[in-house]
């Protein structure tokens, strides 16, 4: 029938209207439901770049702050500060032998710091190294603002403790060190280190790792370190970092007097520096190659990592951190 055709076109009409719009409101709320996913996969994704946390607990942080990366982080690094000193309680009697000796000096100061793990797998890993560094530079910062000026060199030694109450960027090493015990699993220990400054013109500081970086640089890390205090004539070519090799290769006991010590019979037991062979051209011994070069050596001490701890090394200061006075 015509009229009953023509009374169901509106109808029609408007059931596809209906229809069309609920297609629209879904094509609509896919796309911005999409959107939104990327935002939070872009934001996931950055905070998990920055922080180094995993996946799941970065997005537990940003669910719980409304995608709030500042809050998340904030959130983050508490806990993982909590976990980190919880845990490293927990694996605080463990054995950690493994791990980096590193330097860093200038011509008037040097440092010489260790810093030990469980595993030589976790030594090569970058936080690890980015530990060590953090560590050098607070030492190296120390060395530069605390340390009186008394005798040609101003020397101080810093056991595990005090180590831990210097600060980096605002945070004690102690914090930094229990977030990285935190995120690796194994024992690490601020083991100890030594703090120089020279006080007049003619004594200088270097120092040295082995193995040694490709380019030499004031900062480097290895498994041995030296670090040396010395006078030399300024018209001769700086000879530090090679004296500082061979106390790395040939660990001397002490720097000998030839006046009132005796070579060794056999050369390889020879513990006096200046009677040793000289590592680079063994044609030398240590005091012919000094007298060449116009060197004098005032002292020196070298890390060998994870070797036994010494209750105190002979020459250096010990006292608490809050009695050495900030030069002005």
């Amino acid at each position: 029938m015509p009229g009953l055709h023509k009374l169901r076109l509106p109808f029609v009409k408007a059931d596809y209207t209906y229809k069309a719009k609920m297609i629209f409101q879904l094509v609509r709320s896919f796309h911005t439901s999409l959107s939104f996913r990327a935002a939070e996969s872009s934001l996931l994704a950055k905070l998990r770049k920055k922080t180094g946390y995993t996946i799941a607990n970065c997005k537990k942080a940003l669910e719980m702050h409304n995608n709030d990366t500042d809050k998340a982080e904030a959130w983050l690094n508490d806990q993982a500060q909590a976990m980190g000193w919880a845990k490293a309680t927990k694996l605080a009697g463990r054995k950690a032998l493994q791990g980096l000796v590193a330097v860093k000096f200038d011509k008037n100061h040097g440092v010489l710091v260790e810093l030990n793990c469980e595993t030589d797998f976790v030594a090569k890993n970058e936080k690890f190294h980015k530990m060590v560094e953090d560590a050098t530079s607070a030492c190296y910062k120390f060395a530069h603002t605390n340390l009186q000026s008394k005798g040609a060199v101003t020397k101080m030694e810093l056991d595990s403790e005090q180590l831990g109450n210097l600060s980096i960027d605002g945070k004690k090493l102690s914090e930094v060190l229990a977030l990285f015990i935190g995120s690796v699993g194994e024992n690490a220990v601020l083991r100890r280190a030594e703090c120089w400054k020279a006080n007049s013109n003619d004594v200088k500081i270097s120092a040295y790792t082995h193995p040694a970086p490709s380019v030499a640089s004031d900062y480097s890390a290895g498994k041995y370190g030296a670090l040396l205090a010395y006078k030399q004539a300024n018209d001769i070519e700086d000879r530090g970092r090679q004296l500082c090799q061979h106390i790395v290769g040939c660990s001397p006991l002490k720097i000998g007097d030839k006046d009132n010590d005796k070579p060794a019979t056999n050369l390889d037991d020879e513990v006096c520096l200046i009677f040793q062979e000289y590592l680079l051209d063994p044609s030398y011994t240590v005091q012919e190659f000094l007298e060449e070069n116009k060197m004098e050596v005032i002292d020196y001490i070298r890390f060998s990592c994870g070797e036994s701890e010494e209750t105190s090394l002979p020459g250096v200061e010990k006292q608490p951190l809050d009695t050495v006075q900030t030069l002005q």
